[in-house]
């Protein structure tokens, strides 16, 4: 891992500042605190293996928050690489379960393929054991990346564990949708890439974008696959979902003081040494933070 150091961005509010201060300078590893479950639905709360984490004693737990395909995945990775805590996606989640064929299998692929939200009881208790497994494993911190999506979750998630951060990333939505359009998986590795290439022009205000495709090794090139839910009319529904679900969390993190809202410049050598800058963050190898 390349060395770390902190910074005081000209351009951070002293209050954000301050928070991830806070937040990063709890990094040992976590000990046992007792918790007290509230008595609801939740499998968070029907699970006696999850505890409150000390911040003194443990790493970041941060969130990632932002439309479908805007990049939360691309850059909560790079950043759990960089400050060593796991990156958590729920839609890994959601495409582990589908693949083992679980309980929750058949219900998930109609879900998925129409576009819609997988119901938060669902999504709660694949959660509940990544978590669960990460504690055994002696995981201490985390980036959840894709939760919580409902004001509901939001509100779980907060009785349960201390999320110190929300990064909400943000982006032209015309841009969103060729993003979306030109995402492929490779069909044997599984990694992610994108074959669209965005040149957008400055209009309404809207900053001019260009992105450039994120194109697979040539042993990967011919087992492209797009997935079934990247599709124009389901990647719409899933926007309009969105949009309507997210203000509400939002606005559950913002008035806590711990919602970061970062409008994306463009692809990634534009966007993360930026994104770095905001977060007080930077690589003493500046070329490996712009890969």
């Amino acid at each position: 891992m390349a060395a770390l150091t902190r910074l005081s961005g000209s351009n951070f509010s002293s209050s954000m500042a301050s928070l991830v201060r806070r937040s990063l300078a709890s990094s040992a590893m976590a000990s046992d605190h007792n918790l007290n479950f509230p008595s609801d639905h939740s499998s968070f709360a029907r699970n006696p293996n999850l505890v409150r984490k000390d911040p003194k004693d443990r790493n970041v737990q941060w969130v990632f928050l932002g439309c479908p395909g805007v990049g939360k995945g691309t850059y909560a990775s790079r950043l759990c690489n960089l400050l060593g805590v796991p990156h958590i996606a729920t839609g890994d989640l959601v495409r582990e379960e589908l693949a083992s064929a679980g309980p929750f299998a058949q219900q998930l692929s109609e879900i998925v393929n129409q576009g819609k939200l997988v119901s938060d009881e669902i999504i709660i208790n694949l959660l509940s054991k990544r978590l669960e497994a990460g504690d055994a494993k002696g995981e201490s911190g985390f980036i959840l990346d894709g939760f919580p999506r409902t004001i509901n979750q939001a509100e779980i998630l907060e009785e349960v564990i201390d999320i110190d951060l929300v990064v909400n990333l943000k982006i032209r939505e015309d841009v969103l949708m060729e993003k979306c359009l030109g995402r492929r998986i490779c069909g044997q590795c599984g990694k992610n890439f994108n074959v669209a290439s965005i040149n957008v022009k400055s209009e309404n205000g809207h900053p001019a974008i260009s992105m450039a495709p994120l194109l697979p090794p040539a042993h990967c090139m011919s087992k492209l696959v797009t997935r079934s839910d990247d599709v124009e009319e389901v990647v719409k529904e899933r926007l309009k979902i969105y949009n309507e679900k997210s203000q509400p969390v939002e606005d559950f993190y913002r008035s806590r003081g711990k919602l970061l809202e970062f409008d994306l410049p463009g692809g990634i050598p534009e966007s993360w040494p930026k994104l770095l800058q905001v977060l007080n963050l930077d690589y003493e190898d500046k070329q490996c933070a712009a890969a």
